[in-house]
């Protein structure tokens, strides 16, 4: 799940004993999301627009949770994962998966994640009724946004959490507005409603090794996947290509134009931004577009850095 102000962000410095206190919070934060079973409602927040859900989350003791989401104003949207992946979608997004990829694909590691963020407490809150303590997730570069989060101080799950741009401005807000974590939850609380269709996984082809690198990445940006797959409209071949810092994301598709005129372009949405650019190949043109929660800035570096070819990216 992803979660106001610039003065958290930019804070005084904290002692040491505050920052084990940090990483402590977060290591419990990733036992509760295993353990922890729960239900509640929540809103999100994204440029200006705001969705209210229902969650009920039921940790298994093998690990392996079940998890149903339920979008309560607006058009009906429910989502339906099993240890992470997705089992059923009311919405388009469940037809564009690869087999294998979880749901979202949001692996977090506190000690790799200290290399590139510095995570501070920041105090306490209450939220949805409980007590809280507040860490704030400051990125080390101008590479990837930052963060606030609000764990409940009894389990450690996330109650709010904030993306903040590199002004502090906000550009998602997670939020429960109830959380029940003492209830014990019906099966039928947890079955899909009848709009919930079974995903059709997607068994993707292969891209052939090395047909697409990138010149530079920001640090600590891996490759977490690589897949081709037919456009939905134009039939053509897309490669596409997963980043991850294990926080931040973001995707790079690429497609050939075959003669097609298409302006390079740039957009942001809220937290995502996209940015197009036209690349010269020995295969002809192609449209190179990142997609993802990082700053424009990045994206546009990243996007004018890819290549076909098979040396090794410059990190």
């Amino acid at each position: 799940m992803r979660f106001f102000s610039l003065l958290l962000l930019g804070g005084s410095l904290v002692m040491p004993v505050h920052a084990a206190d940090a990483q402590n919070w977060l290591n419990r934060l990733l036992k509760a999301e295993k353990q922890q079973s729960f239900q509640g409602t929540f809103v999100y927040e994204r440029n200006g627009s705001f969705s209210t859900h229902a969650i009920w989350h039921q940790a298994g003791q093998d690990g392996e949770s079940r998890e149903r989401l339920l979008k309560l104003d607006g058009a009906p949207v429910e989502v339906v994962r099993v240890g992470g992946r997705l089992q059923c979608g009311s919405n388009a997004l469940a037809d564009q998966l690869f087999e294998g990829e979880p749901w979202p694909p949001r692996p977090l590691d506190p000690q790799k994640l200290a290399e590139w963020y510095e995570v501070r407490m920041a105090g306490e809150s209450r939220v949805a009724g409980r007590a809280a303590v507040v860490l704030t997730i400051l990125p080390r570069d101008q590479y990837r946004y930052g963060f606030e989060l609000h764990l409940d101080r009894e389990t450690a799950l996330p109650l709010k959490f904030l993306l903040l741009n590199e002004k502090g401005q906000l550009l998602e807000r997670f939020q429960f507005t109830r959380l029940d974590t003492s209830a014990t939850l019906a099966k039928d609380e947890l079955e899909p409603g009848p709009s919930c269709r079974p995903v059709e996984i997607l068994q993707a082809a292969e891209p052939e090794p090395g047909a697409w690198r990138s010149e530079w990445l920001p640090p600590g940006f891996t490759l977490r996947g690589m897949h081709a797959q037919p456009s939905p409209i134009s039939g053509e071949t897309i490669t596409y290509l997963m980043y991850g810092d294990g926080l931040a994301r973001f995707s790079v598709f690429i497609e050939p134009l075959h003669g097609a005129l298409v302006e390079d372009a740039r957009s942001q949405l809220g937290p995502t931004v996209a940015v197009s650019k036209r690349m010269s190949t020995a295969d002809g043109d192609m449209m190179v577009t990142v997609i993802g929660e990082i700053p424009l800035g990045t994206a546009e570096r990243i996007a004018l850095s890819m290549r076909a070819g098979e040396a090794q990216a410059d990190r």
